[in-house]
């Protein structure tokens, strides 16, 4: 069994953390069955967020009376004290629990500090004296705001988007976040579907042994494959450095990483997968996004306004509206069999 420990914060687990975003897809039952089979088979860290529809709900119906045994994160978007205090008091409900082990800003836009005038994290330590929360961390998406968090000193853990399609800039900020003794837990470690092949994914974050992956988790098919990560941990072969290499190859560029933060879009587009349905078309069953829903779904891609506030709210800086009519192009020829998928190779 590979281990990690999450810096200063002297949390250890095994390296496989479920992501609950995912488990607000399914039903109560099916989910406090996913994670309760996570549990009782090795895994005991769990992500979650209050943004997360009723993710928190399940974790607290699944594993509130094996509580003490396990490790909770979830996070706030608030940004007010008073919202602040409101999801924490509710995620505590929810989750049947006393206490959060690590309690998360939920991709600020800037870096909470104290004295900064928005009271969060003075709020934060409170909560901390409170002994609501044990340990302070923050996750993002931009470089600048997650490197600050990390030079600050002010936070145990850092999330931040981890795969291997990662660049330079990333690899020194878990470098970083090492040197300073800070927990870093990486999500987005099959960057939202695009990376099909979970043991090249694992074997890549098991280079790293200050980071934590969190799998987002929807189906048992996938929950047993991250289990028999526990004992037979894949290492990096040959093989899976060949299939990494001509992964980076085809996604190299810019790319929608399918985070969301661009959402909602006022002309009604599902931005987060419109502007990747080129490679979802290729990598992955094609059937669902060329039903007459999907269809559908890529049309409303004509009734952008250009009002640019998609780009204004992209941590990696793409050109949205241009990138969703690059995929509606795409998207059209596959429909005109101009282009093979998956299905008709």
């Amino acid at each position: 069994m590979t281990t990690v420990t999450l810096g200063s914060t002297g949390i250890t687990v095994n390296k496989n953390g479920f992501g609950a975003l995912p488990v607000q897809r399914v039903s109560k039952e099916d989910g406090a069955s996913l994670l309760r089979k996570a549990y009782e088979n090795g895994i005991t860290f769990f992500d979650t967020a209050r943004a997360y529809s009723d993710s928190e709900e399940k974790i607290g119906l699944a594993l509130s009376d094996v509580r003490s045994l396990i490790y909770i994160a979830t996070k706030t978007m608030s940004t007010t004290v008073e919202g602040f205090w409101k999801d924490l008091e509710t995620s505590l409900a929810l989750l049947k629990t006393d206490y959060i082990d690590i309690y998360q800003f939920h991709n600020p836009s800037f870096c909470p500090k104290p004295g900064d005038g928005s009271g969060l994290y003075e709020a934060m330590l409170q909560a901390k004296e409170q002994g609501k929360i044990r340990h302070i961390g923050i996750t993002n998406h931009r470089l600048a705001v997650a490197h600050e968090a990390v030079e600050s000193g002010l936070y145990e853990t850092l999330q931040f988007p981890f795969c291997y399609l990662c660049s330079k800039k990333d690899i020194e900020l878990v470098q970083s976040c090492k040197d300073h003794n800070m927990g870093f837990i990486a999500m987005k470690s099959l960057s939202g579907g695009l990376i099909t092949n979970s043991a090249a994914a694992y074997a890549f974050a098991d280079q790293y042994d200050n980071v934590l992956p969190i799998w987002g988790i929807q189906k048992e098919q996938e929950l047993d494959e991250f289990l028999s990560y526990i004992d037979n941990p894949p290492s990096m072969t040959p093989e899976l450095k060949n299939l990494i290499d001509a992964d980076r190859t085809q996604l190299s560029g810019s790319f929608c990483r399918g985070c969301g933060y661009c959402m909602p879009c006022p002309a009604g587009i599902e931005i987060n997968n419109c502007a990747r349905m080129s490679l979802l078309l290729r990598r992955s069953p094609s059937a669902g996004h060329l039903s007459l829903e999907g269809q559908k779904k890529m049309m409303k891609i004509k009734d952008c306004l250009h009002c640019n506030k998609c780009m204004s709210h992209c941590p990696y800086g793409l050109n949205t509206p241009e990138l969703l009519a690059r995929n509606l192009k795409d998207y059209e020829e596959v429909l005109a069999g101009k282009v093979m998928t998956p299905d008709n190779f």
